[in-house]
């Protein structure tokens, strides 16, 4: 099938977007692609269709689970194959589904770039017939990017396992300096280039200087009808600000990644499906949901950058219809952003004690770790040494970059099952052990394919059907797995932490002291560019293009600043017809002041009293006390 018919039929559209069929033309063509789409410019459209054109498998690397996640499941709706392997799945797991890879019929494997750096992987993909290397996020392999992730800059890896193969680099989001970091960590021989405007002009762009912003808030949600997004700087404002909307009548809810994950997934359907207006939500939320035709976004507070701002700005107005990116900044924000994020930014000090307390909160001896993964809870890490949530994420940052560990986003894994040993010994362990019949025979009949691979399980339901309580029905599970009849992996809901090396003493400890200093600058240059968006009175849109290195562009005419410069024009020309006006009347007769503004046809009485004290300030009308005249 041809890339338009396969569009066609998985997804239902006649023709593609704007740039999306030159990049998959250069795709196919066999050329290694940087292509540049704004949020919501169907960048997954752009390595899903010539994927599904060639013959073989597409790996795609991607830093969100979540997102991950979401693909896979949208791609399996399809009835297209696809997997995602991410942390903390276990390495039986990790076999069972490359091998799926090497001799099923699976289509797309999607990676997170921690993946990449285990052998096992690496030695699996060189055994793929893979048809393209898709590098979503790409902005993240510079580490003069916002958002740079360590273990991406291990992609080019896959150069050496498969050197024919095309890269695509696929961002939203990416400088001229960014994007030629893209090019030569990704090593892309004479790539083609694609890039969108980063122009959205059907989204208004508005910073206000309010001292009171849930009052402005209340305006913004009473005056745009539609769904729309609040962003707030932590968990505990997500609440706040929920409740305060609702008790203005304004139908709200709130989501952070602390959230049991079946609250989450509640919150989340319940937004998307319109039950709820608004969603509070840390900057957590958004990443991968498809909803098109949310009317605008509030930031309550400054951005860490413009680029983090222009992509949660910009999940308003995807369906190109009018939408809204209000950024509610007082003087007090701009004073307190450089020390807030400064003061988050961890000193040598600091990571080297980081380092330290995770070998102890793990109890792990030195020389020991090496490829182990654990679930890692960050608060209770943070409450157990007295540290800071911010300062000990950048420190754990340092410690990816320099190849002591990696850290997943927390995620949700439903728990999995799969036997280990064969229909006939699971059969005969049934006969000689009475205890374990009823739950074998339970799991057999409500969960198939357990003996091919990991099946999804559900304890709970799992309990109720055999008559035991839940805990009851883990320890016999448990017990199964410690007599190596079945793999049994519990669910989890939060991040994995994986040690890259083994725990070494502080003597040994190495820190890159030079990257630490880049990444503060980096930081600074960041900072400034939002606070010079925020207290500059320039059109907003041409402040972002000429951010994105697009030098040329005109002012939007939608944003605050482009409507308070038509308000002055136009209140300047309504100025001038009025004293027109007044010196017509008075060429005729005098009046008095009350029926001079009562004979003015054009403007309110404030706008006629003005015109006509600035004509007397002028001297160009004169009055006795009593009347006026020329």
């Amino acid at each position: 099938m041809t890339a338009t018919e396969i569009l066609q039929k998985y997804w239902g559209h006649q023709a593609f977007r704007p740039l999306q069929e030159d990049i998959i033309s250069s795709v196919l063509d066999g050329k290694d692609t940087l292509a540049l789409l704004p949020t919501g410019g169907g960048k997954s459209v752009c390595f899903q269709v010539p994927a599904l054109v060639k013959e073989g498998i597409c790996i795609v690397v991607s830093p969100l689970i979540a997102l991950m996640k979401d693909q896979v499941e949208n791609l399996k709706a399809k009835g297209i194959e696809a997997i995602a392997i991410y942390s903390g799945m276990g390495k039986r797991e990790i076999d069972i589904l490359l091998d799926n890879c090497i001799y099923g019929k699976i289509k797309f494997l999607y990676l997170s770039p921690e993946r990449l750096l285990s052998e096992l992987v690496q030695v699996r993909i060189s055994y793929m017939k893979v048809n393209l290397i898709a590098v979503d996020e790409a902005h993240c392999i510079s580490q003069w990017g916002y958002d740079f992730r360590p273990p991406y800059q291990q992609i080019h890896k896959l150069r050496t396992i498969h050197p024919d193969v095309p890269f695509l680099a696929l961002t939203a989001t990416a400088t001229n300096f960014v994007r030629k970091d893209i090019i030569e960590k990704l090593e892309m021989a004479n790539p083609a280039i694609f890039v969108k405007s980063f122009a959205r002009d059907n989204l208004s762009y508005s910073v206000f200087a309010q001292e009171d912003k849930y009052k402005k808030l209340i305006s913004v949600c009473k005056n745009v009808k539609g769904t729309g997004l609040v962003y707030v700087r932590n968990r505990r404002e997500t609440a706040e600000v929920s409740n305060f909307l609702n008790r203005n009548q304004i139908k709200a809810d709130f989501y952070h990644a602390g959230l049991e994950s079946n609250i989450r997934f509640a919150k989340q359907a319940d937004w998307k499906e319109n039950r709820t207006r608004i969603m509070v939500a840390t900057n957590a939320f958004g990443m991968g949901i498809d909803k098109a035709e949310v009317r605008f976004v509030v930031h309550l507070d400054l951005p860490e950058s413009l680029e983090a701002y222009y992509q949660e700005a910009g999940r308003a107005g995807r369906d190109e219809k009018k939408a809204y990116a209000v950024l509610l900044a007082n003087h007090s924000d701009i004073l307190n952003i450089e020390a807030r994020y400064i003061n988050s930014f961890p000193s040598p000090d600091e990571i080297r004690k980081t380092y330290h307390y995770l070998g102890n909160y793990f109890q792990l001896a030195f020389g020991a770790g090496e490829g182990l993964t654990f679930t890692f809870d960050i608060a209770d890490f943070c409450r157990r040494f007295n540290i800071g949530v911010l300062k000990t994420i950048s420190a754990l940052k340092f410690l990816e970059h320099d190849g002591y560990l990696t850290l997943s986003e927390s995620i949700f894994l439903p728990s999995r099952l799969m036997f280990i040993v064969g229909h006939e010994d699971v059969y005969r362990f049934q006969i000689e052990n009475k205890g374990y019949d009823s739950i074998i025979k339970t799991i057999l009949r409500s969960y198939g394919g357990a003996f091919d691979g990991y099946t999804k399980i559900n304890e709970a339901d799992l309990a109720k059907k055999i008559g035991l309580s839940y805990n009851e029905t883990v320890k016999l599970l448990k017990k199964l797995e410690e007599i190596e009849m079945v793999s049994y992996i519990q669910q989890t809901d939060q991040p994995q932490l994986q040690y890259i090396r083994p725990r070494i003493d502080m003597d040994h400890f190495d820190l890159d002291v030079k990257y630490l200093s880049l990444r503060k600058q980096i930081l600074l240059k960041q900072i400034n560019a939002v606070v010079e968006y925020a207290s500059t009175k320039k059109c907003r849109n041409i402040q972002l293009l000429t951010y994105f290195d697009e030098h040329n562009a005109r002012k939007c005419g939608v944003c605050d600043v482009c409507l308070a410069e038509k308000r002055i024009e136009d209140s300047g020309e309504l100025s001038g017809r009025i004293d027109f006006e007044v010196i017509s009347l008075l060429q005729k007769q005098h009046f008095d002041l009350d029926d001079l503004v009562q004979s003015l046809k054009i403007g309110t009485e404030e706008n006629r009293i003005d015109a006509i004290r600035e004509l007397l300030d002028a001297g160009k009308i004169k009055t006795d006390g009593k009347k006026y005249y020329l």
